[in-house]
């Protein structure tokens, strides 16, 4: 029996839903680097109150855990997460989408996001510098060397504006981790 993508569940129903969206993590950095399994899909998207019920929508509870409407309401109504989790039970695939708002750098990322190909359906990618920052974040959060590799491997085969991710790593407080990957020139 094939394994279903882990695409496959969540990308045809956020092009419906039709609020701006960009994958973002491991599925990007495997874009723009290196291949790697991964066990989720991380998305950005502009959202606010009104599109709870295309939300509920395109994502109907009978195929997908989706958070209680209140709870979503709390997130997009400025919470202080920002994000929730949307499951889909046939296959356990998860989506962990990140609420676009106050942070100026979801912001960035989706004017800047690209569009691709995948396997004959179309999406929309983070920009390679929204991963690269974040995935050093998420590097000083739990101290995982997958995210300096994801990055090494995003600078190795991908052209990137590294003048913004100077920019960012200096305003973000990443020097750091810029440093612990070795990403210095």
């Amino acid at each position: 029996m094939p394994v279903p993508s882990l695409l496959e569940p969540f990308i045809g129903p956020l092009e419906r839903l039709g609020a701006p969206y960009c994958v973002t993590g491991s599925v990007a950095s495997s874009v723009y680097g290196q291949p790697r399994l991964t066990a989720d899909i991380d998305v950005v998207m502009l959202l606010d109150l009104r599109s709870i019920p295309a939300l509920l929508r395109v994502f109907p509870a009978h195929e997908y855990y989706v958070p209680p409407e209140e709870m979503l309401r709390d997130q997009l109504d400025g919470g202080a997460r920002r994000m929730f989790n949307l499951i889909h039970h046939a296959s356990q695939f998860k989506a962990d989408i990140y609420v676009a708002g106050a942070d100026p750098l979801h912001g960035w990322a989706l004017r800047h996001r690209r569009r691709i190909d995948v396997d004959g359906d179309a999406m929309w990618l983070a920009p390679p510098e929204y991963v690269i920052v974040r995935k050093l974040e998420y590097y000083l959060e739990g101290r995982s060397n997958k995210h300096l590799r994801d990055v090494r491997s995003i600078l190795a085969a991908t052209e990137v504006d590294r003048a913004f991710i100077a920019a960012e790593v200096e305003r973000r407080a990443l020097t750091a981790a810029w440093r612990d990957g070795g990403f210095d020139d």
